[in-house]
């Protein structure tokens, strides 16, 4: 697998945890993907459209032989087998999976931007992406993932919900 991407998970519908659980677990069941690990869960406030449940999002680090586009293609269609409806913009969601980084790659597609546009803002993707990768250098913004979650004025309301497993957080999903 040559390619490395992160990947952010959030919900707030329903049992929050088991759709990110899923979400996982079929992600790691592509063939073409392997997850290699992931961050505690954090419990964070809902951005944009506060009206709703608190979300449960993290971070997860995956290997892949696929590009970029396919592996926006299967979140999406793990998106849908999760029940995803997208019918407000940052609504309600049982899951939402959103490429975050590719091989340090800077890309612009119709459906896809990597790295993603607004994940430099967003403390629920930063401060789980963090705990992954601190020292993480990403040149479009000449600068590490620490020193950018340093300047989020919004982090203090991220909580760990449950803390990550062990360093091989998918023993239990290998057969």
């Amino acid at each position: 697998m040559n390619h490395h991407a992160f990947i952010a998970l959030g919900s707030n519908l329903g049992d929050r945890q088991a759709y990110l659980e899923q979400a996982i677990a079929l992600l790691h069941g592509e063939d073409a993907i392997k997850v290699l690990r992931r961050s505690s869960i954090y419990e964070t406030d809902p951005v944009g459209y506060v009206d709703q449940q608190r979300f449960l999002n993290m971070v997860i680090e995956v290997a892949t032989s696929m590009t970029a586009s396919e592996l926006l293609e299967v979140t999406q269609q793990i998106e849908l087998q999760c029940g995803r409806k997208r019918e407000v913009r940052w609504g309600p969601r049982t899951i939402d999976l959103d490429i975050l980084l590719f091989d340090q790659e800077n890309m612009e597609m119709e459906h896809l931007i990597i790295p993603h546009p607004r994940m430099w803002e967003r403390a629920f993707v930063m401060v789980p992406l963090m705990e992954l990768e601190p020292k993480l250098y990403i040149e479009a913004k000449r600068t590490s993932i620490e020193q950018l979650c340093e300047k989020l004025p919004d982090k203090e309301g991220i909580k760990v919900w449950k803390p990550a497993y062990t360093e091989n957080a998918f023993e239990h999903l290998e057969s």
